[in-house]
């Protein structure tokens, strides 16, 4: 018989059992309930935002760029769309099947396909590849249409940049392509606003205004499945477009400048006398910006960079020149500045049989049969070298070096704007010595006072020096971007000269040159009061000439092109009420009387007539405000 107690134990141990057993029930639905409560309540936001990042996908684009403008508001340098091709490896199920799919759709050539392989290859999985930036209608409505087989893949239209006016405005914007590694490391702005398919300045204003210029990036968020599928567009911030850069520069006076330079490697550049305003810079040869946008061919890449005539420099800013007798009338200022000799002062050219000998150097006019007697006029008109000699010799070439200096020569014209500008060279006797550890040679101040020997300056210093002799010397600034809507120019009343007689006859002197009979430039000349200018011829030597080249007395056309001299011109007009001041180079282009002069004649009657135009804009605009 089973013993009572023994039934009580057992009911005490099933007891006990059952009661642990529902402790550890209550235990784990606690911890349960606690977890689940932890991680809905407290940990709410957490998994909300990781949940949101798993539903919702952020894509940034590439800001909007902002523009460039010409003095009366005509886009120069804008926006346009352009369909694109945008796909994210990492959200691609079978990137090969996808890409081969886009490659017969579009038809790319296996070394198109092979490079937008290699892309992907250089960027992380979850960053954009751009398959095509520039496709056309066609295209990107076939890829719209099999969207439903291309996972992942995106066609957008995109903001790029356009150039309406192509090569005529290339050297002074320069262009945009693609921001590189170097580009994102040196600037934080683009490294902050970097996304694929960022283009960036590289040269000219577009490198300079890079931070005005650039614009803020637009956000687009949307709605994905659980495929990485876009299903709904959530939410879109329209990122803020860059600032307008409006510049000084006429269109129409810029692109007669392009056409009188067509097959020509040489410069124009024109500036306002008293504003500094530059109202055309051209630099030929151009090329066309819009090529880089995208990419430029390897092909087309080869035929700007080996042109002979070098398309990449920027001639008005980055080469260096001799003056040739451009640069006369600073001589003969300074001359008469420092009281070295006066407009009556005078010597007797004698032509090649007859030349100046120096220490074993002979120094020639470049007329054969020699000028004859000729004062400061006479000879400034018909630029007798041999006057300008004995003028140089006895002012020396550190009074002549300050007074270039002080008209801007061997300076930047437009300082920190341009990273290409060159400063030229107006030699001293302390520049010689701690340049090249040598004492200067008188020889030396004879053939800077022609132009020639060390004296180096760009086609834009020159236009400066012309626009302050034809102002009457006073200091102006070049400007090309418009600073305010009156665009007044600062400290324009810094007189450079001490007697505003000596400027008159230089400017007279000019005059003549252009003006009257045995002229270098008279055949250029305009004989309507409306359009008259005065202007200097220069010829500056490449290479030395020696006895045999003067024997042989070739014309141009028979010269190696490589060794013909720069045909130079500065003048300024109307004269009797001066407003624009001019420089032109013509690379080899032999004589300036006779191949630089002509294209100011065509110049200054499309100048004038637009300086109407001009005074009537700025007029509306004030009358608008």
């Amino acid at each position: 018989m089973i013993d009572q107690s023994d039934n009580v134990i057992k009911l005490n141990s099933i007891s006990r059992r059952m009661f642990i057993l529902a402790a550890a029930k209550v235990l784990i639905l606690g911890g349960i309930v606690s977890r689940l409560f932890f991680l809905q309540v407290k940990e709410n936001k957490k998994y909300l935002t990781l949940s949101d990042k798993n539903r919702i996908r952020e894509w940034k684009l590439p800001p909007v760029r902002g523009d460039f403008q010409d003095y009366f508001g005509n886009t120069i340098a804008g926006n346009f769309e352009a369909y694109q091709l945008h796909l994210i490896p990492e959200q691609v199920d079978n990137f090969r099947y996808t890409m081969n799919r886009i490659k017969n759709i579009l038809e790319l050539s296996d070394k198109e396909f092979q490079k937008i392989i290699k892309r992907k290859k250089e960027i992380k999985p979850w960053e954009t590849l751009i398959v095509a930036d520039n496709l056309n209608w066609k295209n990107f409505s076939k890829i719209n249409n099999n969207l439903y087989d291309l996972n992942g893949v995106k066609p957008i239209i995109s903001i790029s940049r356009n150039y309406p006016y192509k090569e005529n405005y290339t050297h002074i914007l320069g262009y945009v392509s693609q921001a590189s590694e170097n580009d994102i490391i040196s600037s934080e702005m683009v490294k902050e606003k970097f996304v694929q398919g960022l283009k960036v300045g590289k040269i000219g204003l577009e490198k300079t205004f890079e931070n005005k210029l650039i614009g803020s990036n637009s956000i687009e968020r949307y709605e994905v499945n659980a495929y990485g599928r876009r299903i709904s567009q959530l939410a879109f911030q329209e990122g803020d477009k860059g600032e307008t850069v409006k510049l000084t520069v006429d269109t129409e006076v810029q692109k007669l400048a392009n056409e009188l330079l067509k097959n020509k490697s040489g410069s124009i550049c024109v500036m306002d006398i008293f504003t500094g305003h530059v109202i055309a810079m051209q630099s030929s040869p151009s090329f066309d910006p819009n090529a880089f946008v995208f990419g430029i061919s390897q092909d087309d890449w080869q035929l700007i960079r080996n042109n002979p005539m070098k398309p990449l420099i920027n001639k008005s800013l980055s080469g260096n020149y001799s003056p040739g007798s451009t640069i006369k009338p600073i001589v003969a200022l300074s001359a008469l500045e420092n009281e070295i000799v006066s407009p009556k002062f005078t010597v007797n050219c004698r032509g090649h049989k007859h030349p100046l000998e120096l220490y074993g150097q002979t120094y020639h006019c470049w007329k054969k049969e020699g000028h004859g007697y000729v004062n400061m006029r006479e000879a400034m008109k018909q630029s007798c070298d041999t006057y300008f000699y004995e003028v140089s010799r006895r002012l020396g070439v550190d009074k002549l070096s300050i007074t270039a200096k002080n008209f801007g020569l061997g300076n930047k014209a437009f300082g920190n704007l341009f990273g290409n500008e060159k400063n030229g060279l107006i030699p001293s006797t302390v520049w010689k010595k701690n340049a090249l550890g040598k004492n200067w040679l008188l020889g030396e101040t004879i053939i800077t006072g022609i132009g020639q020997g060390y004296i180096q300056t760009t086609p834009i210093q020159l236009c400066l020096m012309t626009a302050q002799i034809a102002n009457g010397g006073h200091k102006i600034y070049p400007q090309l971007v418009l600073k305010d809507n009156k665009n007044v120019q600062e400290d324009k009343f810094i007189q450079l000269i001490k007697n505003k007689k000596n400027i008159k006859f230089i400017q007279d002197a000019m005059f003549s040159s252009t003006n009257e009979i045995r002229g270098t430039s008279y055949r250029s000349r305009i004989d309507d009061p409306k359009y008259q200018f005065a202007g200097k011829t220069g010829t500056a030597q490449v290479k030395r000439i020696t006895e045999r080249d003067r024997e042989l007395d070739l014309k141009t056309s028979e010269i190696p092109y490589e060794e013909r001299d720069h045909a130079l011109y500065v003048a300024f007009g109307p004269y009797r009420n001066p407003r624009y001041a001019l420089s032109i180079l013509i690379e080899h282009g032999g004589s300036g009387g006779s191949n630089a002069a002509p294209l100011a004649k065509i110049l200054f009657k499309k100048i004038i007539d637009r300086h109407e135009v001009r005074k009537n804009f700025v007029t509306n605009k004030y009358l608008e405000i």
